[in-house]
């Protein structure tokens, strides 16, 4: 049966969760992270363990203070650990000095976000352009793969456009093709329908179908159980520790619903 908008997704305990017969992706072992405030002790994490294969579609999801902005940092080198290992495409990235995580920032994850994040007063090209000038790419080769960038947002029509000349929707192809550009390991969405309309989520929900479908790895942190059914696997948060790892069986299809 096709999946429709009101269907919900069947789950099932991932197998993904410990894989044995290749090396994870991203694999974190015991990770925590505490945050001292005053003479108190917030332990964010405590203690996660969380493997993800190359290629991938995974939703995080939890509750307000659950950890999982936290887990979202940590896997985007936006912060350290207290303690614990966390290995990304085979490198210890949780011993890195900010030199390094910088690098792996701009090469190896591509940050999607809910606010955009785009310059105003530059163009679709330019802004997509970005990470690879802070990677030191030569200027024929940054518009190439930018046009191209463009091109898998289907987006190309609009490269000369600044983004007071976009709609919220094409403002959010944009980021995702700024975020595609370096050819990251990883695509880390942050809540990335969160401020469009149902409409337009259901689109960038599209986009990110085809994304996955052509080999992206592809995590996304929401609260919305209707986009996270989109993912094939869905991680809860809760208390900064995993309380749930599931397959889904039967994901919502964006490209096959109603708008």
């Amino acid at each position: 049966m096709t999946p429709s908008a009101s269907s919900s997704p069947s789950r099932s305990p991932s197998p993904l969760a410990h894989p044995s017969d290749e090396s994870p992706l991203i694999d974190i072992v015991d990770l925590w992270k505490t945050y001292r405030m005053g003479a108190t002790e917030v332990h964010a994490l405590r203690g996660t363990d969380l493997q993800v294969r190359d290629g991938e579609y995974v939703a995080i999801m939890g509750p307000s203070g659950s950890g999982k902005s936290t887990l979202m940092n940590l896997i985007g080198c936006l912060d350290s650990p207290t303690k614990g290992r966390y290995v990304l495409n085979g490198r210890v990235v949780s011993d890195l000095g900010e030199d390094e995580l910088a690098r792996i920032r701009n090469q190896e994850i591509g940050f999607v976000f809910q606010t955009f994040n785009l310059l105003a007063r530059a163009t679709a090209l330019q802004n997509v352009e970005l990470p690879l000038i802070y990677a030191g790419i030569a200027p024929s080769e940054r518009r190439q793969r930018a046009e191209e960038a463009l091109r898998q947002v289907d987006l190309l029509d609009r490269a000369s456009h600044r983004p007071s000349e976009l709609s919220g929707g094409q403002r959010q192809r944009v980021a995702i093709a700024r975020a595609l550009v370096t050819r990251p390991a990883i695509l880390l969405a942050d809540e990335p329908t969160g401020n469009l309309d149902s409409a337009t989520s259901r689109e960038i929900m599209i986009l990110f179908e085809m994304l996955h479908s052509l080999g992206n790895t592809i995590l996304v942190v929401t609260h919305e159980h209707d986009i996270a059914a989109h993912a094939r696997r869905i991680v809860s948060i809760r208390d900064g520790r995993i309380a749930a790892d599931e397959r889904v069986e039967n994901p919502t299809l964006a490209s096959t619903t109603q708008a």
